[in-house]
């Protein structure tokens, strides 16, 4: 006789061991959590297998924002929201994921929790379209996380034992290259998209590439390689010359900031939230326009404007 076990996301499935598991049409999370747990299960058509286990999965406030999706993109819903496609909210996935970082640097606790809200509604944006459509949905998404994210770490859901988190890396790379469409692929750097902000792909380049051996010795070779690509930049010939050296010597720096463990894109956010500061600092004690300034009056502006951060933060650390 069939029976129905309502579950949530903490239970232990065990005792389903051995059982004919089904789930309802389109939920694929269900489906996804008794995957992730060792558990074989199919969808169930118009009624339960007399010898079949109906498998429920509570509802989640995810579940719940799926459901308010869906409402805002059936009929009744939201004009905005009904006329997005994948395209239209490129910009909108870029901006919240920048609000985001904004909230981080600013240690603004309460801010990150709703940033990252907004940034969790982006791909439920997409996958509901795409459901829409007839394509996958957010439970798809999901589901395809969740098994890539337990292939990918065998030493924590297989028998796989590593050594420290280098290895972790290289089996990562090693499994993504076995992956179905990974032939597609003609190197290990293929994966990094285009459209990165360039520091941060440039920094995503360097790794791979280090983890395929193509690295420097020490610490020391790379503050050489930054000194040969500033005397290069010195020698360049015409702007389109200097051009390419420039680009030659930000990369070098990169690859410097990657050997102290330093991220290039937010080291130099914070430069340029420091510059920001001190200058509008400067522009609060100049008594007469910027431009009537000498280099010597910018200099000592300059210099109050940096006396007055280090104050500040001295103030804020107690």
């Amino acid at each position: 006789m069939a029976r129905i076990v309502q579950l949530t996301s903490g239970d232990s499935v065990a005792a389903l061991a051995g059982e004919r598991l089904v789930v309802p049409q389109g939920h694929s999370y269900t489906l996804a959590f008794l995957g992730a747990s060792g558990l074989d299960a199919e969808y169930c058509q118009d009624s339960i297998p007399e010898d079949a286990v109906l498998v429920l999965m509570a509802t989640s406030p995810l579940d719940e924002t799926v459901g308010i999706i869906n409402r805002l993109l059936g009929p009744g819903g939201c004009p905005w929201d009904q006329k997005q496609t994948h395209e239209s909210l490129k910009p909108y996935l870029i901006e919240e994921a920048y609000e985001v970082l904004d909230a981080i640097d600013r240690k603004d606790t309460d801010g990150l929790h709703e940033e990252l809200g907004d940034v969790l509604l982006q791909p439920i944006l997409h996958g509901q379209i795409s459901a829409k459509n007839g394509s996958f949905d957010s439970y798809a998404i999901a589901a395809r996380l969740n098994e890539k994210l337990i292939r990918r770490h065998p030493h924590v859901f297989g028998d796989v034992t590593v050594s420290g988190e280098a290895e972790v890396l290289s089996n990562w790379d090693q499994i993504k290259a076995q992956e179905s469409g990974a032939e597609k692929k003609a190197s290990i750097l293929d994966g990094i998209p285009r459209s990165m902000p360039s520091l941060s792909r440039a920094l995503a380049l360097s790794k791979r590439a280090a983890r395929q051996g193509f690295e420097w010795e020490s610490l020391e070779g790379v503050y050489e390689k930054v000194q040969e690509e500033i005397q290069e930049v010195r020698s360049a010939a015409d702007s389109h010359e200097r051009a390419k050296e420039i680009g030659d010597l930000l990369f070098s720096v990169v690859n410097l900031a990657r050997w102290m463990d330093i991220d290039p894109e937010d080291a130099l956010t914070q430069m340029l939230n420091r510059f920001t500061a001190r200058y509008e600092t400067m522009v609060g004690l100049a008594d007469r326009p910027l431009t009537e300034l000498t280099p010597e009056e910018w200099e000592t502006r300059w210099r109050s404007a940096k006396v007055a951060e280090a104050l500040a933060n001295s103030k804020e650390e107690f």
